[in-house]
C-alpha cells in the first residue's frame, strides 16, 4: 500500500517531503501535530498521505459520541481517540490525559480551528503541548510549492509570545488549498 501512496504522492500529485525526513514512529512517540494552513477538504489525504509516507502513525479527538456503534472502530482504525466534550470538562487536561494514558500518541489538529482565513491561531495545541510535556512537530499544507515542510520537535518554553512567533515564521511564505484563506 505504501508504493502506491508514494506513487501518487510524489508522481502523480508532484509534491515533496522536505525538512525533518527522518522522524519516524521509532524515534517520536508523542507530540501535538500541527498542520497550516487548513484552507479546504483536500488537506486530509495531503496528510494521510504524509502519514503513510513518512511511516507516522497519527491521532485525532472526536466527540464521544463519535465512537458508538458502527462507526466506532472505524474512527479508531484511524487513528481516533474519544473525547467526552460535556460542559464543565477541562479538554486540555483531557487530552493530556490520553498523551499519559498511551504509549504511543501523536495528536494532528490545524491551529487555524477552521477553514477559513483567521487572525490569531486557537492556543488549546500549545496548552496541551505543555499539560502533556510533548513536543510540537510542524507541517506545512503548502500547495502552491507543492510540499510538506517537516519542523525539528518543538518544546513550548514558558514564553507563549516568543514560541507563537516562532511557530508563525516557520509557515510564513506558505500558500494553501484555497489561497485567500492562508
Amino acid at each position: 500500500m505504501r508504493w502506491l501512496v508514494k506513487l501518487i504522492y510524489f508522481k502523480l500529485m508532484g509534491w515533496k517531503v522536505v525538512g525533518n525526513t527522518t522522524m519516524s514512529m521509532d524515534t517520536i512517540k508523542k507530540a501535538v501535530l500541527i498542520a497550516v494552513p487548513h484552507t479546504s477538504w483536500h488537506d486530509f489525504f495531503v496528510g494521510i498521505f504524509l502519514r503513510k509516507i513518512v511511516g507516522i502513525k497519527a491521532n485525532f479527538v472526536g466527540k464521544k459520541e463519535l465512537f458508538i456503534f458502527p462507526f466506532g472502530y472505524f474512527f479508531r482504525a484511524l487513528g481516533g481517540a474519544a473525547l467526552d466534550r460535556t460542559s464543565g470538562q477541562n479538554k486540555v487536561q483531557a487530552i493530556a490525559k490520553l498523551f499519559n494514558d498511551r504509549e504511543e500518541f501523536r495528536l494532528a489538529l490545524a491551529p487555524e480551528g477552521t477553514r477559513k482565513k483567521v487572525e490569531k491561531w486557537k492556543t488549546g495545541f500549545y496548552y496541551i503541548a505543555k499539560e502533556a510535556n510533548v513536543p510540537i512537530i510542524m507541517f506545512t499544507l503548502d500547495f502552491g510549492r507543492k510540499q510538506n515542510k517537516i519542523s525539528e520537535p518543538f518544546y513550548p518554553t514558558d514564553n507563549m509570545e516568543a514560541d507563537f512567533k516562532f511557530m508563525h515564521d516557520f509557515f510564513k511564505g506558505v500558500v494553501g488549498k484555497v489561497p485567500r484563506y492562508s
